[in-house]
């Protein structure tokens, strides 16, 4: 869809006010084993430039799809096994390769004087309790200058976040030492939204709805998994007190349909196919895995599965566009379906599924 340069100049302030929101999501936490960090309102103009520039260059690499520069001005511990940076960066290259790249934010981090092997090492950047501090946490990081660098790519249809971690090496130069990036945007609408929403809907008793809404929030505001804050532990608090009792993990959640049932290891919201649907993994059973090669009865027996979700949790209905149903065999997808709420209903004279007892 074209947007108007109107529309693309208030998209851009939203997302900047995200990212503004972002970190005051992300203060920092006492550290164990203390190294200084620097936040680039500390910084000299030359320290922030230097820094800037860097983080900026290697975006760009990606942007124009510049692997083997990207790999050149990568450290050697992590160019040596280049292939994972290598395949999230030729994915990105089309989604941003016309984006506005903006640096948000620079933290460099003084590890040099701690001992060598030194099993977990934190960074509490600014104002410990403020909300615009950051901690990092990193395991067996060896003695040496670091940074840290937030930036995001805006202007087009998938706005995206980058975290890159960089090392300074021989020459005062700062190079790749780690890649991270994930997307602003979630079916449309940004980790702020799903945080007010899964706030929503826990009022109203709507469990399973306000979990997986929070865990979209999380996916969106939380760039890397060593960042920690306060706020952040808010969030992971709010979710643990709305979780609901059956979710799929470390046991699966059984699913009574019909006439078969259904044996579901993960659930998770996603976008992948456009709008937010839910994403359900199963495991067939011998019977059902022979259906599966017919095209008909495959469809049936997914549709089946679907129906008895909803029958156990009517409430899926008013959260997601539709539910994205994979059965999954030996690692991969053996057959997988993609239907709207409104198409998931009953075939004419079959009974509804009944909703099992004490899984609402």
């Amino acid at each position: 869809m074209h947007m108007t340069n109107t529309n693309s100049l208030r998209m851009r302030w939203r997302l900047w006010r995200q990212c503004a929101l972002l970190l005051g999501l992300l203060a920092g936490l006492p550290a164990a084993h203390a190294a200084s960090c620097t936040t680039q309102s500390m910084m000299t103009p030359a320290e922030r430039d230097t820094l800037s520039n860097a983080a900026r260059m290697l975006i760009i690499d990606v942007q124009q799809g510049y692997t083997q520069a990207l790999k050149v001005a990568t450290i050697p511990a992590i160019a040596n096994d280049f292939g994972a940076i290598e395949s999230s960066a030729q994915n990105l290259q089309p989604l941003i390769s016309s984006a506005t790249i903006t640096v948000d934010n620079l933290y460099r981090l003084d590890a040099s004087d701690v001992a060598p092997g030194t099993p977990e090492m934190d960074f509490s950047c600014g104002l410990p309790g403020s909300l615009m501090s950051v901690g990092f946490s990193f395991h067996h990081l060896p003695p040496g200058q670091y940074a840290v660098a937030i930036l995001h790519a805006t202007g087009v249809p998938h706005p995206q976040v980058f975290t890159l971690v960089l090392q300074q090496v021989t020459g005062g130069q700062w190079d790749l030492a780690g890649f991270f990036s994930h997307p602003m945007l979630m079916g449309g609408h940004d980790g702020i939204w799903f945080w007010t929403q899964a706030r929503a809907y826990a009022q109203r008793q709507m469990r399973w709805n306000a979990w997986f809404y929070y865990q979209a929030a999380r996916k969106l505001l939380v760039p890397v998994d060593f960042m920690t804050s306060p706020n952040l532990e808010m969030l992971q608090h709010e979710a643990a007190a709305v979780k609901p009792e059956g979710l799929p993990g470390a046991k699966p959640l059984q699913l009574v349909g019909v006439s078969s049932t259904f044996t579901v290891t993960s659930m998770a919201p996603t976008d992948v196919l456009g709008p937010l649907d839910l994403e359900v993994q199963y495991t067939p059973d011998a019977a059902q895995s022979a259906q599966l090669n017919d095209p008909v009865a495959a469809r049936k027996q997914v549709t089946a599965a679907m129906l008895a979700l909803l029958a156990q949790h009517p409430e899926l209905r008013v959260a997601f566009h539709g539910i994205w149903m994979r059965a999954e065999e030996g690692g991969s997808s053996s057959y997988a379906l993609e239907l709207p709420m409104n198409q998931i209903q009953p075939e004419a004279g079959t009974p509804a599924a009944k909703p099992t007892p004490g899984l609402h």
